[in-house]
């Protein structure tokens, strides 16, 4: 393991990871929490997974944008944005909301993002994918092509198998395997 790699994974452990009964998002009970806002909020974890992610994101697929679901990815596509100012500047950044705005230009998509764009869709941690699978669907409904899904960290708990059915291999810098379980 890289020491960036090893170094994000302890700052995740210790300020994102609770061993503790929750509901989550999907509905879906666990015996563990990440809240990885409290990782992507701190300058040493945006430049860690922002580099990370950046590194796997030039070794696949090519791509134009970085986007992912209100709020949630928010802080990761920016973390991403900011690793690529120096040799990638002409990567943009963009979020889909659940809903289009009901004033101003009414868009779901906001940010950098183009009709016909390849994009790779980032979440901070997955389960079943269902929140990227709607950013799925709203950038192929505006005319977008999505070729990448990277998360932070996947819970492995049916997220790789959900895009899987949709031709989508789920990429993440961490895994189950890494958790103190």
């Amino acid at each position: 393991m890289s020491d960036a790699r090893s170094e994000l994974l302890a700052l995740v452990l210790e300020v994102s990871f609770e061993r503790r009964k929750v509901v989550l998002a999907s509905g879906r009970e666990s015996d563990f929490y990440l809240d990885l806002r409290q990782t992507l909020m701190r300058p040493r974890g945006v430049a860690l997974a922002g580099a990370l992610a950046l590194e796997r994101l030039r070794a696949g697929a090519a791509i134009e944008a970085v986007g992912g679901m209100a709020v949630g990815a928010v802080p990761f596509v920016s973390a991403v944005l900011a690793a690529a100012n120096a040799d990638w500047p002409e990567l943009l950044g963009f979020f889909v909301r659940k809903e289009a705005k009901q004033h101003g230009l009414g868009r779901r998509i906001e940010g950098g993002f183009a009709k016909g764009q390849r994009v790779a869709l980032l979440e901070d941690t997955t389960t079943t994918g269902g929140s990227t699978l709607e950013a799925v669907d709203a950038v192929e409904e505006a005319g977008g092509r999505v070729a990448r899904v990277l998360c932070l960290v996947d819970r492995g708990e049916g997220a790789s198998e959900a895009f899987a059915e949709r031709g989508l291999v789920l990429e993440s810098l961490f895994d189950r395997s890494d958790l103190p379980l």
